[in-house]
């Protein structure tokens, strides 16, 4: 199911997939900056934007 929306704040350490990384599954580290799904949940994670403006769907919390 991935990892609660409650659970990613701005400011916070993750790793994302970025969507031409889906089917690599390669992971990219960086800053939360905006939380992009209103849903709580999403079967292929919550999609963010980090600090540098890349977009992904969050797979791990690094720090928090």
């Amino acid at each position: 199911m991935g990892i609660p929306r409650k659970d990613i704040k701005p400011g916070m350490r993750v790793h994302i997939v970025l969507k031409q990384d889906q089917r690599s599954g390669r992971l990219t580290e960086g800053v939360v900056r905006d939380l992009l799904t209103k849903s709580p949940t999403h079967p292929h994670g919550i999609k963010v934007r980090l600090e540098d403006g890349r977009v992904g769907r969050v797979k791990a919390i690094l720090d928090g």
